[in-house]
């Protein structure tokens, strides 16, 4: 039985993406299609390997971890657990980022109220010594 193969039409509009997103993920190494002449032949694995490569921009990842989490995978295995250890680790580096970034966010939104609040006092201030 011959393995389902893609096109990029068929990747672009299954996944909602650009051909040019597909194109761009080839040229950094993350899928590998086959040619025929001018046009690309998509694997299972390739679509699947789209499949990773959306998920982790969505969880925030670069593109060089992608890879790094992809070419661990060994379908030979009889478990991957370095592959999943590997991204339990990014996942936590993620959320210790976005953690600090949320203390950072809610630090500025503080010192912008104080802010906010001196200028409407200095406002009020001038306000009465000119009246």
């Amino acid at each position: 039985m011959l393995e389902p193969t893609f096109t990029i039409g068929q990747l672009s509009n299954e996944f909602d993406i650009t051909a040019r997103s597909i194109r761009f993920y080839e040229d950094k190494q993350l899928l590998h299609p086959k040619r025929e002449g001018q046009k690309r032949i998509y694997s299972k694995q390739d679509r699947t390997h789209l499949k990773l490569i959306l998920r982790g921009k969505r969880l925030g990842l670069s593109l060089q971890e992608i890879g790094q989490i992809i070419d661990l995978y060994d379908p030979a295995a009889t478990n991957n657990d370095q592959q999943l250890l590997v991204l339990l680790a990014k996942i936590k580096q993620r959320q210790i980022s976005l953690n600090q970034q949320l203390q950072d966010i809610n630090a500025m939104q503080a010192e912008l109220q104080e802010a906010t609040l001196r200028c409407h006092a200095a406002l009020t201030d001038k306000t009465l010594i000119t009246e």
